[in-house]
């Protein structure tokens, strides 16, 4: 069955850009191409009518986020010539609002504040100094960095290079990290110095540029001049870069900082042909992460999309803790940018130092991955009531499924606040839930936003009917571009697969019951680990739980559950079975019961299952024979 949210225009079917593509976007070379399921029937092109409605519905929504509002004509000029000039990325976004609101705050973090003003002309200072070192359209750029304005700075410069930005994952080990450098081919990094002995194995014709910290050994650095939170000027060490001498020059004709911003060059490098990509990483939670290019956004539009289900407006106040090397994390950025709303970011996520920084910045929104709900709430009661996080009208959520106690516990403690949205790297969003679709049925991943189409699809292609379990396919103007190694996912009448499978009931919600590589046969039974996570985490001695399959001699495959224990709790691997057993059915039990005092997860949160023992054999105290999940006893 097919859902749509709106009526934009059918989005064209999409190519993938490597050579000798098909028209699917399978690659020739792809053994799974010639077995591609049939594609579900075309969809029909809007009317003219269907087009105007939906063209009207994105104006509502942009109106109401502050988007489009009324100012100065000659801001306005000016911003919608910043946007002419950059297109709608991030150093347009950003030169934009320096035209539009130059004095307001963009950022803050442990640094101090930066208006949007001084943000654009820090990233102009930078795009020189970067083109100075052989960044230029066609390069591309590392960007490993926590969360600070020097990681946006970067960013903007990139944009005005028209050179690619690879974010790079701060977990990543020194080998991983290496080998993801020399695949997509990154000719430059900015790092944190934090990240030092990670990248100093590099080749050593990659030029090294310095976003925050001390390096032990000296070299390029970001400049920033931002106002430390009292208002006072707030310098960071002089910068090193080749270009030093240009920080004195005069501002471009056509570009107005206020007074005190600071002073770029006369002469600009020329804005590029074409916009440069944003490469985000793949989790890597299966194998070495991906490099997948992120398609350029066509306008304010796209971002209507997000916000038609997720209230933000321009005067939120936006905690983006979810890290930004992250689709989700990234997401923030680019939506505060467009919403001109203030960003505050911090390096490191703490749970307390969050409900702290909620209280003194009076955030109003917070953009997270759930593990880090998780650990809210795992502070003591005492600790979460000594903040006043009255503030917070909007904890927005993606990254990884979240169990519905803990949606259900944080929502009895913080209010009706949370928003989950489910998407991927590759499609960007499918749906977003709202509290009230939490509400109703904590397992949802919501409904399609405006402008988003899903299906969901037999193994022949087909739509099945309402509540009938399928592949999740999904289509938007923000599918992937394909990944950089030149594979993609296929694509067919607009609809990309996106490797999960679920469904939708009767109140047109989706429903994920998890990846279609995560199903074993059990029993002759086809059954999904998330539904037995989600009853597991119910009792109330376990904090986390993740379930997966693992090969068994006799029966092929069985689940093993690896299971957190609340702090002085124990589990009781029987009671555990017995109560999955009554709350799914025999063929869902975990024969594997482990105890671990903490999920392996990588930087985003994500469990990473290759991490876990490698041994989840049941011990024989642990197992009861009539306990088999077929209900026979073992023989020998």
């Amino acid at each position: 069955m097919a859902y749509q949210a709106g009526s934009p225009p059918t989005p064209p079917e999409r190519h993938s850009s490597s050579p000798g593509s098909t028209p699917s976007g399978s690659r020739p070379s792809d053994p799974s191409a010639a077995s591609a399921p049939a594609a579900p029937s075309p969809s029909p092109p809007p009317s003219a009518a269907a087009r105007l409605r939906h063209t009207l519905k994105v104006a509502r929504v942009l109106v109401r986020a502050g988007v489009l509002s009324p100012g100065r004509p000659d801001r306005i000029v000016r911003q919608l010539r910043a946007l002419n000039t950059w297109g709608a990325t991030i150093a347009g976004g950003y030169a934009a609002a320096g035209e539009r609101v130059p004095d307001q705050v963009s950022v803050i973090d442990e640094s101090g504040s930066t208006t949007f003003g001084e943000m654009n002309q820090l990233g102009r200072a930078l795009a020189r100094d970067l083109h100075d070192l052989g960044v230029g359209q066609g390069t591309r750029v590392g960007i490993l960095c926590r969360n600070h304005s020097g990681l946006v700075q970067a960013a903007i410069a990139c944009g005005r290079l028209g050179a690619d930005t690879v974010l790079l994952n701060t977990g990543l080990a020194a080998g991983p990290l290496l080998d993801v450098v020399e695949r997509n081919g990154v000719s430059l990094l900015v790092a944190d110095a934090e990240f030092e002995d990670l990248y100093q194995e590099l080749a050593p014709e990659i030029p090294r540029v310095t976003a925050w910290g001390e390096p032990r050994v000296p070299g390029p650095r970001i400049p920033t001049r931002t106002r430390a939170p009292g208002g006072s000027r707030s310098q960071s060490p002089p910068s090193t870069l080749p270009n030093e001498a240009a920080q004195e020059l005069q501002p471009n004709p056509g570009e107005h900082p206020p007074g005190n911003h600071p002073k770029v060059p006369a002469a600009d490098p020329p804005p590029p042909e074409r916009p440069g990509r944003l490469i985000v990483l793949t989790s890597g939670t299966t194998g070495t992460p991906k490099g997948a290019r992120r398609p350029t956004p066509k306008g304010p539009q796209d971002a209507a999309s997000v916000l038609s289900r997720i209230p933000l407006d321009s005067g939120d106040r936006i905690l983006v803790s979810a890290p930004v090397f992250h689709t989700w994390g990234l997401a923030g950025v680019q939506l505060g940018m467009s919403m001109r709303a203030t960003l505050v970011m911090r390096r490191l996520f703490e749970p307390e130092d969050a409900l702290r920084t909620i209280q003194e910045q009076r955030c109003t929104v917070l953009f997270a991955v759930p593990v880090m709900l998780r650990r809210i709430m795992d502070l003591p009661r005492s600790t979460r009531e000594r903040y006043d996080t009255s503030s917070l009208r909007i904890v927005a959520c993606s990254g990884s499924a979240m169990s519905p106690q803990l949606i259900s516990d944080f929502m009895d403690v913080f209010g009706d606040v949370v928003y989950n949205l489910y998407g991927s790297t590759e499609v960007s969003w499918a749906t977003i839930a709202t509290p009230e679709d939490l509400r109703l049925a904590p397992t949802t991943a919501g409904r399609p936003p405006l402008g988003t189409r899903i299906a969901v699809l037999d193994e022949q292609g087909r739509e099945v009917p309402q509540g009938s379990e399928g592949a999740i396919h999904v289509g938007n103007e923000m599918l992937f571009d394909g990944y950089t190694n030149g594979n993609t996912k296929r694509i067919a009448d607009g609809l990309m697969e996106t490797g999960d499978r679920g469904y939708v009931d009767v109140h047109g919600l989706l429903h994920v019951a998890g990846r279609n590589d995560d199903m074993i046969v059990s029993g002759g039974e086809n059954v999904f680990p998330r539904p037995v996570e989600d009853a597991i985490v119910t009792m109330p001695s376990v904090r986390e739980v993740v379930v997966t399959g693992v090969p068994d001699e006799e029966f092929g495959q069985r689940f093993a559950a690896y299971v957190v224990p609340y702090e002085g709790r124990s589990v009781d691997p029987n009671e555990l079975r017995m109560h999955v057993r009554e709350a799914l059915g025999r063929f869902s039990v975990p024969r594997d019961v482990v105890v671990l005092e903490e999920l392996p997860r990588n930087a985003t949160g994500k469990v990473v299952k290759r991490r876990l023992p490698s041994s989840a054999s049941p011990r024989p105290h642990d197992w009861q024979p009539s306990d088999e999940p077929d209900g026979s006893r073992r023989q020998g």
